[in-house]
């Protein structure tokens, strides 16, 4: 990926982590939390979700390392309080699915203008920008803390496997620090099949 690419897909990443983040807000609103509305997050304008870390200072981090292949960004995190949802359990996994899904939801209507328009250096961009989406849908879905895909596991999760809940609470941390520098070539595969399902390339 060329420097320019790179600079493109990371500015897309934070960009896309901003809707995301709105739309884990927008969900937990509709189901009785207005917590993320009340502290002003319930917008697109990014200034209120910027993250000095992860929109900032890891995107300028991850460009400066020479021959670093890794690039990512996320958003400051929406609030959230599960004991206002009407059903704090359930609703809680739907307010976690709610940002992996806008992102496979935008990855397949920018997909669907690369298959249809002409190749351009538009379509190219447009290409990026569904991958940074694919990124960050099946990324958020892995279930392991504080990703999303471990609220919509615990939201699944029976009752009696509540120690599973605790062990990843605890741990979830040092578990995913591995996944993100070493296991992360295990989720390439996944990634490179929904981005060249998504742009027509199995087609």
């Amino acid at each position: 990926m060329f420097e320019l690419e790179r600079i493109f897909f990371l500015l897309a990443v934070a960009v896309f982590a901003i809707v995301h983040e709105y739309c884990h807000g927008w969900m937990a609103d509709r189901l009785g939390d207005p917590t993320a509305r009340l502290a002003g997050r319930l917008t697109l304008n990014p200034l209120p979700h910027i993250d000095p870390i992860g929109t900032l200072l890891l995107p300028l981090l991850l460009l400066a390392l020479p021959g670093n292949s890794v690039l990512f960004a996320y958003a400051k995190p929406v609030p959230v309080n599960p004991y206002n949802l009407r059903n704090p359990k359930r609703d809680g996994g739907v307010v976690a699915l709610a940002g992996p899904l806008s992102n496979l939801l935008l990855a397949m209507v920018l997909g669907v203008v690369v298959q249809f328009a002409p190749p351009s250096s538009f379509t190219d961009l447009l290409s990026i920008a569904v991958f940074a989406n694919v990124l960050l849908a099946v990324f958020n879905l892995v279930p392991i803390p504080p990703l999303d895909g471990s609220k919509v596991l615990f939201s699944l999760l029976p009752d009696r496997l509540h120690n599973v809940e605790v062990f990843l609470q605890a741990y979830g941390l040092w578990l995913l620090l591995p996944l993100i520098f070493v296991a992360g070539p295990l989720l390439s595969p996944i990634l490179q099949f929904v981005y060249a399902l998504l742009v027509g390339a199995y087609w």
